[in-house]
């Protein structure tokens, strides 16, 4: 397989080049990359577990736990013993982790704008399918 042919090259440099670009866009805020998706996780489902948090993102359960301390220590979001389970906790979003929200769904469009700049919205469409079928079939694989 010749090295251009190979889609995990491009995969990787996507993946590197979004860390970079959250981290810049991210400074200001006191956060890094990593605590990124949590925080676009939970203004979807704010008050999750912190074990099927770190699952829906796809980290193992010491990445979440660094991640959310973090965003504790920073005071984005706070943790909660969850009522049902003794043993876990809820994360929970603070004011000013909700005050932010409209500027990390900003930042998250400019990328995504980015990213599809150059292809029209039938081509959008295939390529968020296309990610879903390849994010499924790793998926079974794992």
């Amino acid at each position: 397989m010749d090295d251009k042919e190979f889609i995990g090259k491009y995969i990787s440099y996507l993946h590197r080049y979004a860390m970079i670009y959250l981290e810049k866009e991210l400074k200001p805020y006191d956060i890094g990359s990593g605590q990124f998706s949590f925080l676009m996780h939970l203004y979807r489902m704010n008050g999750v577990n912190q074990e099927s948090l770190s699952q829906s993102i796809k980290v193992d359960k010491a990445t979440a736990t660094r991640a959310i301390k973090r965003l504790v220590d920073e005071d984005y979001v706070f943790r909660q013993r969850d009522e049902e389970d003794r043993r876990s906790y809820r994360v929970f979003l603070t004011e000013k982790g909700r005050s932010i929200e409209p500027d990390m769904k900003k930042i998250a469009a400019e990328w995504q704008n980015v990213l599809l700049s150059d292809f029209d919205e039938g081509q959008r469409k295939d390529i968020m399918n296309s990610l879903e079928t390849m994010f499924k079939n790793v998926s079974k694989l794992m």
